[in-house]
Formats: structure tokens, C-alpha cells, sequence
């Protein structure tokens, strides 16, 4: 299952890019996010991060790896548990002196969780990337 949105800031595309590709940045960003902390590598292809997150009232863990840097127009990182995969997927492109952003969240479920998400998690991931897009735009534009 995922999640994906579109929407424009009033960045350059370098700004936005090397914002939300450093990913200890979501720990600003991602409301989701408690704390994000780099575990390995130069900020670039295969940095990990140490992620913990909330959702639905429970604390995880994932180990994050980035899997796709191509500064300035696209950045992946790929997340790991137990019990998920969840992949975010960015693809930035230049608006003038603005930056539309496609934000893609994928998530694999293992186990018994994957034959219930799609029920009672897929809402709550709805919900959370409006959150989402919100937070980056306040972390990216903040008040004059």
C-alpha cells in the first residue's frame, strides 16, 4: 500500500533537495518522526539512519538506507523491521525559482499486520501524509 502527494514550494530545487535528503531532517518534518539519528555513510547512496517513529499509538524502530540520491531530482530511502519495509520516495522538480515535490511512502506489512493494514492502517496513512506535506511546507517556508 502507499501514499502520494504533489505540491509546490517557494524553495530552489537545491534547497529542497539537500533539506529533505539529509534524512535525520525528520526529525523537523515527518510528524510521524521521534527521532532520526545518521548511523553510517556521507549523506549520500547508502547512508542508514537510526529511525524511531510513532503511528497508531505504538513506538518502531527501522533501519533506514538511502537508495536513490540523484541530486537535485530524486531521493529514496528504504526503512526495515520486522514487522515492515516502508520506502520514501522524492522527486523534486524546477517551477520557476519553486520546487514541486512528489512525495510516494510504500509500505509492506509482514506477517499478520500485512493482512490487516489495509483495513485499519491504510486511513491513518492517508491522514498522515496530509500531515506530511503540511510540515515540510512549514519546515521549508517558515513564517515571515
Amino acid at each position: 500500500m502507499h501514499v502520494e502527494r504533489t505540491f509546490t514550494v517557494s524553495r530552489s530545487i537545491e534547497d529542497v533537495f539537500d533539506y529533505l535528503s539529509n534524512f535525520e531532517n525528520t526529525n523537523e518534518w515527518d510528524p510521524g518522526t521521534v527521532e532520526t539519528t545518521r548511523t553510517g555513510g556521507d549523506g549520500g547512496l547508502g547512508t542508514t539512519y537510526a529511525n524511531t517513529s510513532e503511528f497508531m499509538g505504538r513506538k518502531t524502530e527501522l533501519t533506514y538506507e538511502t537508495i536513490g540520491f540523484d541530486r537535485p531530482t530524486f531521493f529514496s530511502a528504504r526503512g526495515k523491521n520486522k514487522t515492515a519495509t516502508a520506502t520514501d520516495s522524492m522527486t523534486f522538480t524546477r517551477d520557476g525559482d519553486r520546487t514541486q515535490i512528489h512525495y510516494r511512502a510504500d509500505f509492506q506489512f509482514h506477517g499478520l499486520v500485512g493482512l490487516v493494514a489495509p483495513l485499519f492502517v491504510k486511513p491513518k496513512l492517508d491522514s498522515l501524509a496530509d500531515e506530511t506535506v503540511e510540515q515540510i511546507r512549514g519546515a521549508l517556508e517558515p513564517a515571515a
